[in-house]
């Protein structure tokens, strides 16, 4: 059986009634790490299986599935690194909350993925721990800083896998390597136990094949946490439910303007517009709507990210500036040198970006435009710090503003490397991204492509 192409719920339901066990999609995970890890370098560290048995079943959501797990997410007796010098013997003596709520939900955590060094880029170019390669052309980036979980994902070595994203970091790996990738509202889900880049943009969500995996996981993922100060308590979502509810004359904004055509490739472009059309034959009404103001947005979360990110790890910069890669170095002295009226400012953008946003959505049920302007880049000779400012483009405005957004495949460029669409709404409104999300899905198969590396 291929249990790449279930959905986590298939997959659940065949352990629920005993027609594979949890230790088949294990051992299935097992091989394709044995076969991919070496060439793809995804993991930082695999739980073998020996010290991983998996759980007892019982009525839980995800009954032994296999997780990946972000090397930012404190687990429990297994290193977590944060990919950087400075926590390469770092022993955590709990989970971080997160990883509490999948445990207890039956997901078995398979291992710690590779990320770009402190989260803070997005190539994944890690001089410490090796670079990780996008498995559908290896010599790319598969984008980052949660690319190791997105590659374990498009490859069938783990089943989903966690993130977290400050400026993009889970959409677009995602976007990259042809899979879902969700940033839900900031507050939706605990930070409570993660290495933070910036306290006031972290979020943490799912990479999966699938937009009702995505669905399954923010339903085990989210939940108050009294002890994580940025944790909001609401009601508790229930997004699986609501993923087949019509989508006639549901109003979508479609992105256009400057800021969106004047550095996108035309066939990312070509393939939005396609999209939408997709999702106009479904009875949705689409209306092209000029989003330049997300230009200003782009550059505060760029600067919060860095002066944020240099603020944490201040006395690591003044100790050990020579344990940090040179781009993650310089961004973050470039953090360091902003000036405090530079960033009330940019918490001032933040504000006006957020109002014109609630305006916006006022009028329309979602937004759609590219997650990223252009596909996977080649890794070898790139400028991290450049690739970081494109390709975080069109997802960082939403990190600053705190908008739930998805990504899902869209496409393919003629070089064959994924395109990906981009679903943002109103706070709270997870459950109509992934609704709309999983329209689109149901009647395209770009989210059945896979790499060929990973067919076995």
């Amino acid at each position: 059986m291929d249990y790449k192409s279930l959905s986590l719920t298939n997959q659940r339901d065949l352990v629920k009634s005993s027609e594979q066990s949890a230790s088949d999609l294990a051992s299935a995970c097992y091989r394709q790490i044995e076969r991919l890890n070496p060439t793809l370098n995804a993991f930082i560290t695999v739980i073998p299986p020996e010290q991983n048995p998996p759980p007892q079943s019982g009525s839980v959501p995800l009954q032994g599935i296999p997780i990946a797990v972000k090397d930012l997410y404190n687990t429990k007796g297994i290193r977590t690194t944060g990919g950087s010098k400075f926590f390469s013997d770092n022993i955590p003596a709990e989970d971080a909350f997160v990883v509490q709520k999948i445990k207890k939900a039956g997901g078995q955590i398979i291992g710690k993925t590779n990320t770009h060094e402190i989260a803070l880029g997005v190539t994944n170019n890690n001089p410490h721990f090796g670079a990780c390669r996008n498995p559908w052309d290896i010599t790319r980036t598969p984008g980052g800083s949660s690319g190791g979980s997105a590659v374990a994902v498009a490859t069938g070595m783990a089943m989903a896998a966690i993130g977290t994203d400050t400026g993009g970091s889970i959409r677009i790996p995602a976007a990259l390597c042809g899979v879902v990738g969700l940033k839900p509202t900031y507050g939706r889900v605990s930070l409570r136990g993660i290495l933070p880049l910036s306290w006031n943009l972290d979020h943490a969500g799912p990479i999966t094949r699938k937009v009702e995996d995505a669905a399954l996981m923010l339903q085990v993922m989210g939940g108050y946490d009294d002890q994580d100060p940025t944790c909001v308590k609401t009601l508790p979502g229930d997004y699986s439910s609501h993923l087949m509810d019509s989508m006639v004359e549901r109003k979508i904004a479609l992105a256009v303007g400057n800021f969106i055509e004047e550095v996108t490739d035309p066939e990312i472009l070509e393939a939005v517009r396609k999209a939408a059309k997709v999702l106009e034959e479904q009875g949705v009404i689409v209306t092209e709507v000029n989003m330049d103001f997300l230009r200003e947005a782009a550059q505060a979360n760029a600067l919060m990210t860095q002066a944020d990110g240099a603020a944490f790890h201040r006395e690591r910069l003044k100790e050990h500036p020579d344990w940090f890669g040179a781009d993650v170095r310089q961004r973050l002295e470039t953090g360091s040198a902003f000036s405090s009226s530079e960033y009330v400012l940019a918490r001032r953008t933040q504000a006006e970006v957020r109002r014109k946003c609630e305006l916006m959505f006022d009028q329309f049920d979602m937004l759609i435009l590219p997650t990223t302007p252009i596909a996977a880049p080649v890794l070898e000779g790139e400028n991290a710090v450049e690739r970081a400012r494109q390709l975080t483009r069109f997802t960082s405005p939403f990190n600053l503003t705190g908008l739930p957004a998805l990504t899902v495949p869209c496409g393919f460029t003629q070089e064959e490397l994924p395109i990906g669409l981009q679903i943002v709404s109103r706070p709270w409104n997870e459950a109509g991204v992934l609704r709309t999300g999983y329209a689109y899905q149901q009647s395209t198969t770009w989210h059945k492509m896979k790499p060929k590396i990973a067919s076995s």
